[in-house]
């Protein structure tokens, strides 16, 4: 089977189109073989070696995480799932590898894909969809009529985020670049601002619930002189200063947090059923054939994403 690998860590070239051996579902796996894949900022991380302590240095390394696909093979102690079924989800590890023609994955970081999206639409979802719940509801506990303000909003979480937000019922202040106003207020944003200024969205004296920055350039000091009482600042980004800044505040409000996103399957479900009642829709950028997924990681490099990455890999039967 085709599959991008990497036998280094370094930049873009270091991602090769090779011939790999078909992998084995183990016990509680699926293999699937792959519709569409996406890429995303922690593909890049872990292609350039930052998260090596949780990948290992076992070369060759695949990449990408999201993944659409069509079960060719299930192993032991697997019931939910039959050969042949579509399923979306994404790889709950630092290793990667959905760049390929088939992968095996944990059946519990898979779900049925909605049907009512194309493979490269359902691929964009599993991963940025899961950041969001897990940073908006399980980290800021967004409710109805939360406030929530999200730093660098533009982006392929950024714009899920604010869908997702909207759909759990929180007001939704975003910043991004002037030129991308327009489109966070297409994707459901209640209130736009340019990030130029760094105290723009405090200058009004609004308090916010959630502040959440999704760009990851900002820290908890920015953020404590906008937040609530009881407000949450949850990033993006792991750096020892969310560290320090965690630990400080645990037990404490105004708190901050970094989201630590975990695959799992009634999450995927939930974000299936967002998109049949209409409440999230995939945004992508762009779609790319395996080819490419070098140009790929360097758009995304670039930080100029609008939206989600998605490699298309095969056509369904």
């Amino acid at each position: 089977m085709r599959a991008i690998l990497q036998r280094r860590f370094g930049g873009p070239e270091t991602l090769e189109l090779e011939q790999a051996p078909l992998p084995e579902p183990g016990r509680g796996e699926l293999r699937l073989r792959v519709l569409a894949a996406a890429l995303n900022p922690k593909d890049v991380l872990i292609r350039k070696g930052r998260f090596a302590l949780l990948s290992g240095r076992r070369f060759p390394l695949g990449t990408g995480l999201d993944v659409t696909g069509e079960i060719d093979a299930i192993g032991a102690n697997v019931t939910e799932f039959r050969v042949g079924q579509r399923v979306f989800g994404f790889m709950n590890r630092f290793r990667g590898g959905t760049c390929a023609d088939f992968v095996a994955l944990s059946a519990k970081w898979c779900a049925p894909a909605p049907p009512e999206l194309s493979p490269p639409e359902a691929a964009a979802l599993p991963l940025v969809a899961s950041t969001a719940l897990q940073a908006l509801r399980d980290l800021g506990q967004v409710t109805r009529g939360t406030r929530v303000l999200m730093h660098g909003a533009a982006g392929g979480l950024g714009l899920h985020a604010i869908q997702i937000a909207r759909a759990l019922g929180a007001h939704v202040t975003t910043t991004s670049s002037a030129a991308s106003v327009a489109r966070c207020r297409q994707w459901g944003a209640d209130e736009t601002l340019t990030y130029d200024d760094p105290a723009a969205p405090f200058a009004s004296g609004v308090r916010y619930d959630v502040i959440l920055d999704v760009y990851g350039n900002r820290n908890f000091a920015w953020a404590a002189s906008g937040l609530g009482a009881a407000g949450t600042y949850v990033t993006t980004v792991p750096s020892r200063r969310i560290v320090i800044d965690t630990l400080r505040t645990l037990g404490r409000r105004p708190r901050a947090r970094l989201v630590r996103v975990q695959a799992r399957r009634s999450d995927l479900e939930l974000v299936a059923r967002m998109v049949a009642e209409g409440t999230l829709r995939p945004v992508i950028d762009q779609v790319l054939p395996l080819e490419r997924v070098a140009d790929g990681h360097r758009y995304l490099e670039s930080r100029h994403a609008k939206g989600k990455l998605v490699i298309e890999v095969a056509a369904p039967r």
